[in-house]
């Protein structure tokens, strides 16, 4: 009796820990602000750029990436979101368009990375997150980081 319960806990536990894995990457990685946050796709993004005289905030990731879905939890911050009406926000599946994630990978092609580009669709490898190396990724746990990015790139661009 002692061999089967503690094959029952076993199989129990193993069951649970999978589970709760599964479910928190698919919630996260889902959830970018929709809701709140205007997403464009690139070529949208770049139209309407030109038109308004925003610049862009270009961000790839990947549905798998357990750092995009942590990334992704930032964009409910309301001071962020403010922020992102000062943009055009643009959003990749670095899988689904590869041909972009090629074209934007001066430090390699890691996810998350955002960049910023002028109103004329121009990437600005001067507004970055401070880092040596993978110098577009942002911390993933802090809204306040890539704010702080957003509002160079908007006082850069700022039509006088």
């Amino acid at each position: 009796m002692g061999r089967l319960a503690i094959f029952l806990f076993a199989v129990a536990a193993v069951a649970w820990i999978s589970g709760q894995g599964v479910s928190v990457a698919r919630a996260g990685a889902e959830d970018w602000n929709d809701a709140k946050i205007q997403w464009r796709s690139y070529e949208e993004g770049l139209k309407e750029a030109k038109k308004t005289g925003k610049p862009v905030c270009l961000i790839f990731y990947t549905t798998w990436c357990p750092h995009c879905a942590n990334y992704a939890r930032v964009f409910q911050d309301p001071g962020l979101v403010e922020q992102a009406k000062n943009l055009v926000m643009v959003r990749i599946d670095a899988d689904k368009r590869r041909d972009l994630s090629e074209q934007y990978k001066p430090d390699g092609a890691y996810v998350p990375r955002t960049f910023f580009l002028s109103p004329a669709g121009e990437l600005d490898l001067s507004i970055d997150a401070g880092r040596s190396q993978y110098k577009f990724f942002y911390d993933e746990h802090n809204a306040a980081h890539v704010a702080k990015a957003m509002q160079a790139a908007v006082e850069k661009y700022r039509r006088k």
